[in-house]
């Protein structure tokens, strides 16, 4: 039945190219008259015959995955704590329609490829602290050499704070060398953290000149006003007088990382794809797709960031964080423009729509026993968005209508397994992070979400935790979806109700321009 919504064009380009003539001479055939019967049973049987049943069933498969989901919008975070993102990028270059809403860590990637050393750092630090450094070795062949011989000669390999969230299969000696690493790349982290916050006073980010904040003698750190005793503490390579500096073997270790980055044909393709199909936000079809959030303040007005001397809010704030994205991506050869800074900004700043918290406290979770420390306050527009008045005046802000529109928002896990509804502001607000990462799956409670959004309304599918593809096979057992409506259309969407619509429509005034031009003079 899925042929039938779709034109003989578009169904052909999606069928597999060796059986195209077979396929529609079967789709396409008539029971007005049974005289072509012994035909189409010589087809199937020769294709049995030629022992291609099963490539022609596997092609078909797919085909029926492209029409089933005519285009797929992935709203962040591709490249969050989970294995083998390359396997997924690699998928979705393959997929005939996609979009990308970039969250904070594809915005991370994206930076340590584009030059910035303090985003490298950050994504090194994590993929250590989740036990997925093979993602840049075996996937991407980033030589971490350098910095394993530098955490060897410096760290010590017992360090409980820094040893990985998940050590499950990892032999003593792998366990102690990730634990080495997780420290060296950590300092390296604070370190290069400091000259952007200094030369960015427009970042406001002071207090998080966490290397300046400690007494060496006394082992202390005052942050916010408030003074802490650090524990587990890592501080070979730190000149107490120079905190910030880097040593000679740091700064070899960064450079030789940043270029093995930069070198990867893999990781260039995969960034230059999330820099093609990826956005900070997409008004599509009348929604309003985003990975964060938009900075608001506690009555709900959106909040204003100082760039090159201008304020901007809302959609302005995001469009000028994009079009320095873009810019940085661009300038591959220059680390320290306020490009590069403000990608950096995006993953950990206050004002950034991809972080939505006021710091973050990755010092205070390694050095500082005290667990108030590490609270992050989240942006208000966290408990803001269950208002439907505000998500109006969001979707007014991006040029929407606030009436039929919807906002679509990832980055938070959604803790179902708390009683949490996804579903918010009346129907307004959809949150749609329900934990496809495994990391986040005892955090929510199932394995993600799906918004699914067709001609008759929106429905939100709850993912339960896939086994392996072995478990179904052998136990006939399906894997469990909940399905529950979010908004049902009481007149059924056309294709000109859609943004494809409106490009097909602008294709046609043209065309009726350049006919008029030619023809009726």
């Amino acid at each position: 039945m899925l042929h039938l919504n779709y034109t003989r064009t578009k169904l052909r380009k999606s069928l597999p190219k060796n059986y195209v003539f077979i396929i529609e001479e079967l789709l396409y055939k008539s029971n007005k008259y049974n005289n072509k019967k012994s035909y189409y049973d010589k087809l199937i049987n020769q294709i049995i015959d030629l022992e291609q049943s099963d490539d022609l069933i596997i092609g078909l498969s797919f085909t029926v995955q492209h029409l089933v989901v005519n285009h797929l919008h992935v709203v962040g975070d591709i490249y969050d704590r989970g294995p083998d993102p390359d396997k997924i990028m690699e998928t979705l270059i393959n997929y005939p329609s996609v979009d990308i809403q970039w969250g904070n860590h594809d915005v991370l990637w994206i930076g340590a490829y584009a030059g910035s050393k303090v985003c490298l750092a950050n994504l090194l630090r994590i993929c250590a602290r989740y036990d997925n450094l093979d993602i840049t070795e075996d996937a991407y062949g980033i030589n971490l050499r350098p910095l394993l011989t530098l955490a060897e000669k410096y760290y010590d390999g017992t360090n409980k704070a820094f040893k990985p969230k998940n050590s499950e299969g990892l032999s003593d000696r792998e366990l102690e060398q990730i634990t080495k690493i997780h420290q060296a790349i950590a300092i390296i982290q604070f370190k290069l953290e400091a000259p952007i916050i200094k030369r960015r006073p427009n970042f406001e980010m002071e207090e998080r000149l966490v290397l300046e904040s400690i007494d060496y003698d006394k082992n202390e750190a005052t942050l916010y006003g408030k003074t802490y005793p650090l524990e587990h503490t890592c501080f070979q390579t730190i000149d107490p007088e120079n905190p910030n500096q880097l040593i000679d073997e740091e700064i070899e270790v960064m450079d030789k990382l940043l270029l093995s980055v930069q070198q990867s044909e893999k990781l260039k393709r995969h960034m230059t794809f999330l820099m093609q199909k990826g956005t900070l936000y997409l008004p599509y079809n009348g929604n309003l797709l985003i990975h964060g959030c938009i900075p608001v303040d506690e009555h709900g007005e959106m909040e204003s960031m100082t760039i090159d001397g201008v304020k901007y809010y809302g959609r302005e704030l995001l469009d000028h964080f994009e079009a320095y994205v873009r810019q940085s991506f661009d300038h591959k050869d220059i680390q320290d423009d306020l490009a590069t800074d403000l990608v950096w900004y995006l993953w950990t700043g206050k004002y950034s729509s991809l972080f939505g918290k006021r710091a973050m406290t990755t010092f205070e979770r390694y050095f500082i026993a005290d667990k108030s420390a590490h609270k992050e306050t989240k942006n208000p527009y966290y408990h803001l968005r269950e208002d439907v008045n505000m998500c109006k005046k969001m979707l007014k802000n991006f040029g929407l209508d606030p009436e039929q529109g919807h906002i679509i928002n990832g980055h938070t896990p959604v803790k179902e397994i708390d009683g949490e509804n996804p579903i918010k502001a009346d129907g307004k607000m959809i949150v749609i992070d329900g934990g496809f990462s495994k990391a986040y799956q005892s955090t929510t409670g199932i394995a993600g979400y799906t918004l699914l959004y067709n001609s008759f309304g929106m429905q939100l599918v709850a993912h339960q935790h896939f086994n392996s593809m072995k478990h179904v096979l052998l136990n006939g057992a399906d894997e469990l979806s909940i399905r529950r409506v979010v908004d049902k259309e009481l007149k059924r969407k056309k294709i000109r109700d859609t943004n494809t619509g409106e490009e097909i429509q602008e294709k046609i005034n043209i065309l009726k321009e350049l006919m008029h031009d030619r023809f009726v003079q």
